[in-house]
Order: structure tokens, then C-alpha cells, then sequence
């Protein structure tokens, strides 16, 4: 791992193979160890990026709960590009690092050649339904104070001895996953480039958030991966490494 200093803060970082630029946000409790295999099936053809955000895995963990943000996490994601001396390149991530994908799209419109969102909820516009995701996260945090990173939820692509500790993914439950506005939802209209939205069969709480997005984002297309849930590129990779080599042989 490469890391890349952040005012004190290390985000570490990976690049595997050659070509056009594509880089890779994990979701929430995750690291960027979720996306080593299928980095390797695409190297022949795209660069690959992947970073672990602050408090999981190889990056650094403030102990100040005000540095865990969803404005600090496109920071780090330009500084990691930054360090790499990539301009402009196809943005890509699995749950809230989809989300974040969206965000640093809308922020760095120049920079993002297309969009690659596994797994990703756009937000909400229903203050119940965003009240509902909040709850949840600080489940999450709740779960991890109690329980250390024992208490991770349970899915495919969360892997605990990748972590340090619980604490900073407990500030990142509570800084970076919750939400707070509709704005990335309601701009998802204004984003134009391609973009991949790829989903699980049995995905339930992320299915219909995708189908909205692939409405929505006029150069959309959906991939519906059968028999998946919200990791498809961990446990449908076959099907998964397909569906992005051909939307980036198309889009790079």
C-alpha cells in the first residue's frame, strides 16, 4: 500500500495494471481489499485505483470525530488522484462509496469521464426514509462500541482483521455514512456522462434506488446480476468483471 498525507492523516492506496484510470470506493465497513480481484481481471486493459477511507483498513483513524466527513472523503479521493497525476478518469465504488462516486461526479464534473455504481442508493428526499438510514447507522456505531469490530454487520465483502480498530469506523458511521439532504438525488438529472449501475438480484434495499438512478442519469444503463446480493463483484465476479470490462472497453 501507498499512502498520500492528508494534514496528518495517511490515506492509503493501491494501483494495479496499465491503461486508462478507474478508481474504486469501498462501501461503509469495508476496504479496498474487496476490489483486488477484480482489479486483476480488468489490468489488461485500465489502470486500477483503489483507497481505503479514513478509519478502515490501511488509512489513518483520527481520534476527532469533526475529520470524518463526506467533504473530507472527496478530498482524500482527489488527493489520492492527485498523488497518481490522473486528470480525469472513470469514478466507481460499491454502496456508500457509489455515493460518494455521485458526489465527487457532481463536484469534479472535469475530471469524471464515466461512473461505475455497485450497490448505491442515491439518497433520500423523504425525511422518514432518510430518519430510518440514520438509525441505521448509528446501529452500526452502537454495534461496534459494544461489540469492537466483532460487531460489523454481516455481508460478503466485510472482512474485520482488515481494521486497525472499531473507532474510527464508529466516526464514520456517524460522519461519512449519515445522511443529510436530498442533493445528490436531486441532481442526479445534471450528471452527463455514462454510468454503469450495476445491482444484486437480491439486493432488496438497494434494487429500487438503482432502478431510479438508471432512470435518472440520462446516460444510464442497469445491470441486474442474478442470484447476487450487495457484493456482486465479490460473489459473482464472473458476471461482475464481465458487465465493467465491457462498459470500459466502450468508455475509456
Amino acid at each position: 500500500m501507498k499512502h498520500v498525507d492528508r494534514d496528518g492523516v495517511q490515506i492509503a492506496y493501491w494501483v494495479s495494471g496499465s491503461g486508462p484510470a478507474v478508481i474504486l470506493t469501498h462501501g461503509f465497513g469495508a476496504s479496498s481489499h474487496m476490489f483486488k480481484a477484480n482489479a486483476a481481471a480488468l489490468a489488461d486493459i485500465n489502470a486500477v485505483i483503489a483507497w481505503d477511507l479514513r478509519g478502515h483498513g490501511a488509512s489513518g483513524y483520527p481520534d476527532d470525530a469533526s475529520a470524518y466527513s463526506l467533504t473530507a472523503s472527496i478530498d482524500d479521493m482527489t488527493a489520492v488522484l492527485d498523488e497518481v497525476g490522473v486528470e480525469q478518469l472513470v469514478v466507481g465504488g460499491h454502496s456508500l462509496g457509489g455515493y460518494l462516486s455521485l458526489l465527487f461526479a457532481l463536484a469534479h464534473p472535469e475530471r469524471t469521464r464515466a461512473l461505475v455504481l455497485i450497490g448505491t442508493g442515491p439518497g433520500f428526499r423523504n425525511d422518514q426514509a432518510r430518519d430510518r438510514w440514520n438509525r441505521m447507522a448509528e446501529g452500526y456505531a452502537q454495534s461496534l462500541l459494544e461489540h469492537g469490530l466483532a460487531g460489523l454487520p454481516g455481508s460478503a465483502e466485510l472482512t474485520a482483521d482488515v481494521h486497525r480498530d472499531a473507532n474510527g469506523l464508529i466516526h464514520a458511521a456517524r460522519g461519512i455514512l449519515t445522511q443529510h439532504d436530498s442533493s445528490v438525488l436531486d441532481a442526479l438529472a445534471t450528471i452527463d456522462v455514462p454510468a454503469l449501475v450495476i445491482v444484486g438480484q437480491q439486493d432488496m434495499p438497494f434494487i429500487g434506488g438503482s432502478n431510479y438512478m438508471a432512470t435518472k442519469i440520462p446516460r444510464a444503463e442497469l445491470v441486474v446480476i442474478a442470484g447476487a446480493g450487495h457484493a456482486p463483484n465479490v460473489t459473482h465476479p464472473a458476471e461482475f468483471d464481465a458487465a465493467v470490462r465491457s462498459f470500459l472497453v466502450n468508455h475509456t
